[in-house]
Parts: C-alpha cells; structure tokens; sequence
C-alpha cells in the first residue's frame, strides 16, 4: 500500500497507454500543471458526468496551462467508445494492474450492498509544472468538482 500522499510531496511517476493507441509519462508533461482524476468506471453515470465536466473545461483548463488526464481500470478500448460515445476532449489513461492507483493510494477496498471489493476511489491530484502535487480531492462528489479544480489550477 502507497503511504497517504499529501500536498507538497512528489507525485509518483507513471507512464500509462491513452485512448488512441498513445501513451503518456508524468515527465513528459513537465512544464504544465496535470490535473490527474481517477476514476471507478468507463460509461457509468457518476464517471460519465465527471468526464463531460472536465471536457467541457479542457479549454479553460489549457488556457491555464493545466492538462487533464482521466485514468481508470479500463482498457484502452473501452476507452476508445466511451470518448467516442460522449464526444470527450480529454485524455484518458488505462491503469489494467492498477499500479498507479496504489502509487497514488486510490485503489481501496470499498462495499456495495454489503459485498466488499478493491476498487478506484474517485479522487483527483492537481500536480504542479515541477512534479509536485499542490492539493488532492478524495471522495469526490461529481457536482461543481471540475469548477473547484478548475479555480485552484488558476491559483498556481
């Protein structure tokens, strides 16, 4: 298990394959802010509304210097239809060993009508040009996130 990460640590290294047959590193994108969101889900109704709320934003969010990056258990096919399905701008990443969520300490145990499972909390990190992570939502709830995200990347 990852140690609890805080603001002002260093944000763990990863290099993920995206929708589109690409693939993207923390270190290549040095320079901007990242705004990295975990996921549950692809095309499930809470993950859907949050990938729209980004994606409706990215432009305010690269006028910021600031890039966004979905991530989730899902393939990269299923990421494929779901940009696809619902139009997303954004960059989404698979995490299939979930080796970047237990980095960033999001792959926790979580209950559904009493059955207990490993699953993606929703969080996002916000990570400074540097490497740095600047502030992290846990538990997130969907409505009014990305405006809150969105407001601190301006902050930077």
């Amino acid at each position: 298990m990852a140690k609890d990460l805080k603001p002002g640590d260093r944000a763990p290294a990863f290099n993920l394959p995206t929708d589109g047959g690409g693939s993207v590193s923390l270190s290549s994108l040095r320079g901007k802010a990242v705004v990295l969101y975990f996921y549950p889900k692809d095309d499930t109704s809470g993950c859907t509304l949050e990938a729209r709320d980004f994606s409706k934003a990215v432009k305010s969010f690269k006028a910021a210097d600031a890039v966004v990056i979905g991530v989730s258990k899902d393939n990269v096919t299923s990421h494929d239809k779901f940009k696809a399905k619902h139009k997303l701008e954004l960059t989404l990443v698979s995490d299939e060993e979930t080796k970047v969520a237990k980095a960033y300490g999001v792959w926790v145990k979580k209950s559904m009508y009493g059955r207990r499972y490993m699953g993606m909390e929703r969080a996002t990190f916000l990570i400074e040009a540097g490497g740095v992570i600047r502030k992290i939502w846990r538990k997130v709830k969907v409505p009014g996130h990305v405006a809150d995200v969105l407001s601190t990347v301006k902050t930077l």
